[in-house]
């Protein structure tokens, strides 16, 4: 069985972790099929992409299983399989969207974390997973999950080994929309959908400046912002929204 389905719908790429058996626990080989989708991902012709689980639930983090089995150390464990998948998520220059179907937990969240958008069944729920059996976040966890939730309810959370509802995560920010489990994929499809029609550029150059934001200094980000703001300028996305704008009629982006 292959452990990663990727499709191709328009302009949306979706990648679905497919261990349903063990809740999409990760393991080596599910790792390097994920990055191997993420790297296809820089297709320009896919404008947004989806990650999402296969049957109940999204992602229970490890497989706690093949840890016996790690060659080497788990600091090279880590920079082999988690590491590169999570540099590639915040390097992709369009949005990524984790589609939160079921239970997550571990490094489970923390991928989720990674994602630019999250939207949740309200069949999901969010185990931070790590203290519960003695070991620290790891996969970006408290980078990721500092910058959505701040410090205290952050700390609090991951330390506490606590479960979310849906809507509790909702109530945090830590998810943007909760959808009944009936209508989720319907309302995946609509999201990623409304995502792919913006315009691309303009979204992956904003991605890139909020990916500064939390770090530079206010001078350090208005060049920033001045500089992306000249590349965007010379898109034809650019040209269509000032063209719709101007005839009162609505855009239609291309992305280029």
């Amino acid at each position: 069985m292959d452990e990663i389905l990727s499709t191709r719908r328009g302009a949306v790429l979706t990648i679905t972790l497919n261990r349903p058996e063990v809740y999409n626990a990760f393991n080596r080989e599910l790792q390097l099929a994920l990055r191997a989708a993420l790297e296809s991902a820089a297709d320009d012709a896919v404008r947004a992409v989806v990650v999402t689980g296969a049957g109940r639930g999204f992602c229970a983090g490890q497989d706690l299983r093949e840890f016996a089995e790690l060659p080497g150390s788990i600091l090279d464990a880590l920079e082999q399989t988690y590491h590169p998948n999570v540099r590639l998520i915040r390097a992709l220059e369009k949005p990524v969207i984790a589609a939160v179907n079921g239970p997550v937990a571990g490094a489970g969240l923390s991928f989720a974390a990674a994602c630019d958008v999250r939207i949740a069944s309200d069949a999901a729920s969010f185990v931070p997973g790590f203290a519960g059996i003695g070991l620290v976040p790891d996969a970006g966890g408290t980078w990721f999950l500092y910058r959505l939730l701040g410090f205290a309810r952050a700390f609090e959370w991951m330390s506490s080994n606590r479960r979310l509802t849906a809507d509790e995560a909702l109530a945090v920010g830590l998810v943007s929309e909760v959808v009944p489990a009936g209508t989720f994929d319907e309302r995946v499809t609509e999201i990623a959908g409304a995502w792919a029609e913006l315009p691309t550029r303009a979204v992956a150059l904003t991605k890139r400046l909020f990916e500064s934001a939390h770090t530079a200094t206010l001078e350090e980000q208005l060049a920033l912002e001045a500089e992306l703001q000249q590349e965007a300028m010379q898109t034809a996305d650019f040209a269509e929204g000032v063209a719709a704008f101007l005839e009162k009629r609505p855009a239609s982006f291309t992305g280029s």
